[in-house]
């Protein structure tokens, strides 16, 4: 598992976050996904906000580094976030 530590601050999973909440990427829970989002940009210490969410709730887009990125829940599940207050 890929790791970034952030102090004082809970994990939670991306696709926990709400509409409009900011965090910080964390680590990763599945080494494989981790590989596909690092090379999409998702690298730990990047702050993602959750900027849309489809109709039925699947998937999600997040802005990340200046461009919007989609994701299934299921992918946005193994990305673990540190949330900003």
């Amino acid at each position: 598992m890929l790791t970034f530590a952030r102090m004082g601050n809970k994990l939670k999973q991306l696709s926990e976050l709400k509409l409009g909440e900011k965090a910080v990427i964390d680590s990763f829970t599945d080494d494989a996904m981790a590989l596909k989002l690092l090379e999409m940009g998702c690298t730990p210490g990047e702050m993602v906000e959750l900027d849309k969410i489809a109709p039925m709730g699947d998937p999600i887009a997040i802005s990340i580094s200046g461009y919007l990125l989609s994701l299934r829940k299921e992918e946005a599940s193994t990305v673990l976030v540190s949330p900003l207050n």
